[in-house]
């Protein structure tokens, strides 16, 4: 028998993990694992044959133990961004509620583009114990089941009937991960009988393989079209998105700024694309951006938008943007760069930036435009000192971001999603590093903040140990999901965590009450069904989970605690209650289109109503 007919007789369990094992990526001319390890928690479902498998492989797959699944797939969509999905984690779950809990934490990867693969327990093939535990029996289809409620949130599903599917289902899974343009997360279903089921497998299916992620290169005739079109801008602007950091393009970014003299905006997930202190950095974009950004994004005639897929908060629900300017849309995805009549540019980030660059010849912004630009970018600095400022003011979120700000370094990663904390991180941060912050508001999801720092902090001490991982959280998120705590004690992943406590939903009671509404049951103390208030302790909450907790009454307390955090050696929990009322970031803010009662007996939704109609005309209409 020839070496490439040899075969191994494995479980399909085992046969995956083995496989698993064998992949790897070369970054940077290092080669690793493609896999960091993976994420588990067992049950009926997934214990008694790819338990088995995984334990086998325990020393090249490290296994984290999660706490709930769904926090389990946020640390993975973490890790997975913080390596600039290069590497990436795989999730296993058991069959029935444990797999469930997955569902939310897919969504938020394939909205934010990020891949992690699921190994998840399924019903039996045969069905001869239907219906067995957890089961979800649907009468008039008997395939049906709890896994195909992933469909719709994964750019890759699967379900292992046969021992021999694996042979085609694991490299396309890994393909669609690794691919720039359909990236996102992986869904492969296994049943419980068929996970254990033995299958002679080629032994060559095994061997090491290296995988590189491609690089797609731009067409002409598109770099042309937008060449013509860039070459007689009077006022250009770059959108500079998340794509030009998962392409490894920051710098390529800063050349084509410089090269050019255009002024760049940065996404939400484009944060961080550029230092603060650039010259040509003229803010954040978008309902949660800034003065400066909207005003010349509103004067702009050509837009060259560069990794960014362009949503609401992006573009002011398309009121940011003059109706006549003419967008070039440079993205990998050809989904996302066409966008309202762009002119595409598909392919890699880099790649089309240095191309564009090359095309431009001796072009470069009128001087006017740019002095403009910054002259706007300075009144917008000037609001964030005094914003993020200790006054004689009530504690608010800016306030403890310029605390974290002043002292944290450089290169230390900076986490954050939903609520209040995405709006003023994106608003009030100063950049010292950049790729080192992280808001996830893709999804926009509570509770990823503690469980994606977790994650971030796996991949950091891979990447830049020395390094620490911040997350700030409100009240609301920490009581969604807080036991990463746990989870980063027990696995000496150690973060700082900054608990920010406004009593509730804070963020979602001022959008009620900007929309005419009174406040009901966003903050504590307005829920009607709450009879007897009690105020969390958090720093006991977190101690009983063994990270070192604190709370401080100010920012310039803070300060100290922040100090005392960065010299500690394992997590620490710093608390402070923040005005749920008074210190929001009211300047930097597009409009946002928001469903509005169109009849009310209120006078004040009735006027909130027509205010936010009034915008209505400045929104461009596209597809």
């Amino acid at each position: 028998m020839t070496a490439r007919n040899k075969v191994l007789r494995l479980t399909t369990a085992q046969a995956i993990i083995r496989w698993l094992e064998n992949q790897y990526i070369e970054i940077d001319g290092t080669r690793m694992r493609l896999f960091g390890g993976g994420m588990g928690i067992f049950g009926h479902g997934n214990v008694t044959c790819l338990g088995e498998a995984l334990y086998n492989a325990r020393d090249t797959l490290p296994l984290y133990r999660g706490q709930n699944e769904q926090g389990m797939g946020f640390a993975a969509a973490a890790y997975a961004k913080t390596w600039l999905r290069q590497r990436f984690m795989f999730c296993t779950a058991s069959a029935g509620p444990g797999t469930a809990n997955l569902l939310t934490a897919s969504a938020l990867a394939h909205a934010n583009r990020l891949p992690m693969l699921m190994l998840c327990g399924d019903a039996y093939a045969t069905r001869l114990p239907d219906p067995v535990l957890q089961q979800m029996e649907h009468f008039q289809d008997p395939t049906l089941g709890v896994n195909d409620a992933f469909k719709p949130v994964t750019r890759y599903w699967d379900r292992i009937m046969h021992p021999a599917q694996i042979l085609q289902s694991l490299p396309n899974a890994i393909a669609t991960m690794l691919d720039p343009a359909d990236c996102g997360p992986a869904f492969i279903g296994l049943p419980q009988d068929v996970q254990g089921w033995a299958y002679d497998y080629p032994e060559v299916f095994f061997e090491e393989t290296v995988h590189y992620i491609r690089r797609q290169i731009p067409d002409e005739f598109e770099l042309d079209r937008a060449v013509a079109a860039l070459s007689v801008a009077k006022r250009p602007m770059i959108i500079a998105g998340g794509g030009i950091q998962y392409s490894r393009a920051t710098q390529a970014l800063t050349d084509l700024a410089e090269r050019l003299q255009i002024p760049v905006v940065e996404t939400i997930a484009g944060r961080a694309n550029l230092l603060a202190d650039h010259p040509l950095n003229i803010g954040p974009i978008g309902t949660t951006g800034s003065d400066s950004a909207n005003a010349i994004a509103a004067d702009a005639d050509v837009i060259v938008a560069i990794g960014t897929r362009l949503q609401d908060f992006t573009t002011g629900s398309w009121t940011v943007f003059d109706k006549s300017a003419q967008i070039i849309g440079l993205n990998v995805g050809r989904h996302d760069a066409g966008k309202h009549r762009s002119l595409p540019v598909v392919g890699d980030a880099r790649l089309a930036m240095q191309a564009l660059g090359d095309r431009m010849g001796d072009y470069r912004a009128p001087d006017d435009w740019i002095a403009s630009a910054q002259a706007h970018r300075k009144e917008w600095d000037a609001y964030v000192a005094r914003n993020v400022a200790h006054r004689d003011r009530p504690n608010s979120y800016a306030m403890a971001i310029g605390v974290v700000n002043d002292l944290c370094d450089a290169g230390d990663r900076i986490v954050a999603a939903a609520g209040g904390l995405p709006a003023e991180v994106t608003a009030n941060w100063r950049t010292l590093r950049q790729g080192t912050v992280d808001v996830e508001f893709g999804f926009s999801c509570m509770g990823y903040e503690i469980a994606g720092g977790w994650g971030a902090r796996i991949a950091q001490t891979q990447i830049s140990p020395e390094q620490d991982t911040i997350v700030f959280t409100g009240d609301g998120s920490y009581l969604l999901m807080n036991s990463d705590i746990y989870s980063s004690v027990i696995t000496d992943k150690k973060l700082i965590v900054l608990v920010l406590d406004n009593g509730g939903f804070a963020v979602i009671n001022k959008l009620q009450n900007n929309t005419g509404n009174e406040s009901f049951n966003n903050l504590l103390t307005d829920s009607p069904t709450v009879t007897r208030f009690v105020g969390v302790d958090f720093v006991a909450h977190a101690k009983a989970m063994g990270a070192q907790a604190e709370k401080v009454a100010n920012p310039a307390a803070l300060a100290d605690a922040f100090r005392r955090a960065k010299a500690a050696d394992s997590t620490y929990v710093i608390v402070m209650n923040v005005d749920p009322y008074d210190g929001w970031t009211t300047q930097g803010h597009a409009w946002w289109e928001c469903g509005t009662p169109e009849v009310s007996t209120s006078d004040k939704v009735r006027a909130a109503h027509d205010q936010m109609e009034s915008y209505r005309p400045m929104q461009r209409k596209g597809v």
